[in-house]
């Protein structure tokens, strides 16, 4: 649904995006990740037309997003990091506006504005002026203007940014059903957690390039995890040591007569992944659509 090649983007002598290439299929939800500045908004803004690329492809569906303009637009939905919402009128005003974006009419407009509202738990809250609403409220909202209208390309930018729990709740439920639907969906946060509720595949962006692209289990098996282990002796303080490969790990303390209590092995997680970003380059998975 969404094809990036070889995105470029300098503002002077900074380039915000480096070779910057990502691929999303239909169903497909992506966590793009990666420490601030590493190219993900810069990325979101240049598949939206926001901003022109100084190089490379995108192509959004059937349509060369570059020169098509609009008639890509139209296969997207985008709810931006900073809030683009008209808070001096309503929650349901706000949709109809992004509803008409979409060429949406008359009563087809009002059934999928209704989906949306309940879809987003925004129901009770449709008359009340979006100026007056909770961030999370808002946040949710924005979400809503992203998705109404059905766009089969949705691009979330840090959509629970501040968010309270409920609204995170809701935001999570309405996106994996979007997917489920066939939606593509690039997701970007810095709530790790989040990608673990959505199942979603992992793009790690860093120097505004993709560095590693794969599942989330491809991408932290090769990185280490820790090996605990307390001993019989109380005497003995905790063993706590990174390893690869924990039975070999074990096997070796074991060899030296030391008697373990307990032993737990910690694997590696997402956290560990995102750290990893401030180092080495994670290793190529050897999934066929991993991007070095």
């Amino acid at each position: 649904m969404l094809v990036a090649e070889g995105l470029t983007k300098s503002y002077g002598r900074r380039r915000a995006l480096d070779g910057f290439d990502l691929s999303v299929a239909p169903g497909e939800i992506v966590g793009l990740i990666g420490h601030n500045g590493a190219g993900k908004t810069t990325f979101v803004e240049t598949v939206t037309g926001l901003v022109r690329p100084d190089a490379g492809r995108i192509r959004i569906g059937p349509y060369d997003a570059l020169r098509a303009g609009r008639d890509a637009r139209r296969l997207l939905g985008v709810a931006p990091q900073e809030l683009a919402l008209y808070g001096g009128v309503t929650v349901r005003e706000n949709l109809r506006l992004f509803a008409g974006l979409t060429g949406l009419r008359g009563r087809r407009r009002d059934v999928e504005i209704a989906r949306v509202l309940e879809e987003l738990r925004l129901t009770d809250l449709a008359g009340r002026p979006v100026g007056v609403l909770s961030g999370g409220q808002r946040r949710r909202v924005q979400a809503a203007t992203a998705m109404v209208g059905s766009p089969p390309l949705l691009l979330l930018d840090e959509p629970t940014a501040g968010a309270d729990p409920e609204t995170r709740s809701a935001l999570l439920s309405a996106v994996k059903a979007r997917a489920e639907a066939g939606a593509a969906v690039v997701y970007t946060t810095h709530y790790l957690p989040e990608l673990v509720d959505l199942d979603a595949t992992l793009a790690l962006a860093r120097a505004g390039r993709v560095i590693a692209r794969g599942t989330q289990e491809e991408l932290t098996r090769r990185l280490p995890g820790e090996l605990r282990v307390t001993f019989a002796d109380p005497a003995e303080p905790e063993l706590r040591t990174p390893t690869t490969d924990p039975g070999a790990d074990l096997a070796a303390l074991l060899a030296t007569g030391r008697t373990p209590a307990s032993v737990d092995v910690r694997r590696p997680s997402l956290d560990d992944l995102y750290r990893s970003l401030g180092t080495a380059v994670p290793e190529k998975p050897e999934a066929p659509d991993a991007v070095a």
